[in-house]
């Protein structure tokens, strides 16, 4: 199987920016991201301002003029060719209890999984501590067992590093293009995994939602990404690579598993529609050893990555 290449134009992607977390990284609360989808003009603006408490005026202004700067910017990469990147690998695959089994080509999804010739093991965590009344749940429980065929997507999204690494010698010029750097490798996974559901996997060709519905993550599925509450386990980057080949879009990784540049995000795309974010929690040193078995490695090597999960 060989992953697919995109490449997007800043244009494309800055629609699909999520400017909540982009201000929530300067220190604003939510509510100040509204700005996005405020008129410029000085009309506009005032009545927006209006609607905020006098003492948080001051503020709602302060958040309007780093909404207009990030524009200038946003405005400036598109002129000057910048680009985003990702990788995408749609697999056939089949669940076996806490893992993804990943085939070659579909013909593995209909084999005896005893005959079927795997091309990767994709293992996961299962969650110890549930909710009151609900089940202990694994990313492996979105994924049809065998005979039945089933896929999982598996992504990395990037900037180019060029762009937050602008103006090291002006604070806030440099802070202003890092943060604009992440949203857009975000972005960039937004537009991705739409046009994987309506598209390439094709699994909702008929989705038409708002951009407030994608952020709200209204579609079908999930795309939980390395480090997300779900995926604990920023050494599963590693496995991302060896499918991905990451330096394709020129990211690099750690011997932590960090991504550089920061401005990166990988993880997997999951279809089922009944598909949802859940922590895995605290393990036990029991299902750290099954886990390792399952990575074909050892406890020890995994305790670094998972020390926010050890018991």
């Amino acid at each position: 199987m060989t992953p697919c290449l995109f490449h997007y134009d800043i244009a494309d992607v800055a629609p699909y920016i999520n400017w909540v977390y982009f201000f929530h990284a300067w220190g604003f609360e939510p509510r100040y991201a509204a700005v996005s989808r405020v008129h410029g003009c000085y009309a506009c603006r005032a009545a927006w301002r209006a609607t905020f408490p006098a003492a948080d005026r001051a503020k709602a202004s302060e958040a309007a003029r780093l909404f207009d700067d990030a524009q200038h910017l946003l405005d400036q990469l598109a002129r000057e060719a910048l680009h985003t990147h990702a990788l995408l690998l749609l697999a056939p695959c089949n669940a076996d209890g806490d893992d993804i089994i990943l085939y070659a080509d579909d013909a593995g999804c209909h084999t005896h999984m005893a005959a079927a010739k795997p091309l990767f093991r994709l293992a996961f965590l299962r969650q110890q501590q549930p909710l009151p009344g609900e089940p202990c749940l694994c990313l492996a429980d979105f994924v049809r067992p065998a005979p039945t065929p089933d896929r999982i997507g598996i992504f990395a999204a990037a900037a180019d590093a060029a762009i937050e690494e602008r103006h090291p010698d002006d604070q806030y010029r440099h802070l202003l293009y890092q943060t604009l750097a992440d949203r857009l490798a975000e972005a960039t996974a937004e537009c991705l995994h739409l046009h994987v559901r309506k598209e390439l996997w094709g699994y909702a060709p008929d989705e038409h939602l708002t951009m407030a519905d994608l952020h709200a993550e209204r579609f079908q599925g999930i795309r939980p990404a390395v480090g997300y509450p779900s995926l604990p386990d920023q050494s599963l980057i590693f496995d991302i690579d060896r499918l991905l080949h990451l330096a394709d879009i020129g990211i690099s990784l750690t011997t932590s598993g960090a991504m550089r540049p920061h401005a990166a995000v990988s993880g997997f795309m999951l279809a089922h529609p009944q598909a949802r974010h859940f922590a895995v929690g605290r393990i036990t040193d029991e299902q750290l050893a099954d886990y390792a078995r399952r990575r074909n490695t050892t406890p020890e090597a995994l305790r670094p990555f998972l020390a926010r999960c050890l018991m």
